[in-house]
């Protein structure tokens, strides 16, 4: 998708229309994390549901460890 910087006062401001922002899920109080490197704009995860997707693949692979080695060979 491409999306075009709108001039407000002395700034520019990236709309987000409406449909985009529900399939994403962001709203107003959303933090968005900008990336100078990757030209990535992201909503910043919540620490909870970051660990506890680790704690998710931790479990697999202390599980299932030995049949990724498996796969993997």
């Amino acid at each position: 998708m491409v999306k075009h910087l709108t001039k407000t006062g002395n700034s520019l401001a990236l709309v987000l229309d409406r449909p985009l922002l529900k399939a994403t899920r962001i709203d107003a109080d959303t933090a968005l994390e900008i990336s100078t490197d990757g030209d990535v704009i992201t909503p910043v995860r919540e620490t909870s549901r970051v660990k506890k997707f680790n704690a998710g693949v931790t479990t697999i692979h202390d599980r299932y460890a030995g049949v990724f080695r498996k796969l993997a060979e």
